[in-house]
């Protein structure tokens, strides 16, 4: 049987924000529209994509190197670390990249820590728009300690 644990997201989330090529415009647009939503929230982001929404929002936002040189998982890693509260990472769904594998890792990660993650515009502004990210909010975490035979407090 697992059991779990919790995690508090702060009423100030880091939020990472990834983008593939084809999708860097629609992410931008998003951010744009989204400007006073996340001018309250600590940003993220892999290379040109933090670059990109940096300069559009005139913000900061924490830049990574660019998804295939190893930013994906450079945001895996803080996921790992509970460092990461959202992730918001419009891919390409019709065309190949090279570092998939990067791709499913993070995506992965996610979900084993229990992340809300949005991968195209709906799903983000429905989270955006959502009581339960303007507050602190308490995420259930499974107990991984029994699956790797160690405590795993964060």
């Amino acid at each position: 049987m697992i059991t779990h644990k919790t995690r508090v997201l702060p009423e100030r989330k880091r939020i990472a924000l990834v983008a593939h090529d084809h999708k860097k415009e629609d992410l931008i647009d998003w951010a744009v529209y989204n400007k006073k939503i996340l001018a309250r929230h600590e940003l993220y982001a892999t290379g040109t994509t933090g670059r990109l929404v940096s300069q559009a929002l005139d913000l900061p936002v924490h830049v990574f190197l660019s998804g295939p040189l190893g930013g994906d998982q450079q945001i895996g890693s803080l996921i790992a670390e509970g460092k990461i509260d959202l992730l918001i990472f419009f891919w390409d769904p019709m065309e190949a990249q090279p570092h998939d594998p990067d791709i499913k890792a993070l995506l992965r990660l996610g979900v084993v820590w229990n992340l809300p993650i949005a991968c195209d515009r709906a799903t983000a502004d429905f989270i955006l728009t959502s009581p339960l990210f303007h507050d602190i909010y308490e995420v259930i975490l499974p107990d991984y300690s029994a699956y790797t035979g160690r405590n795993t407090s964060r």
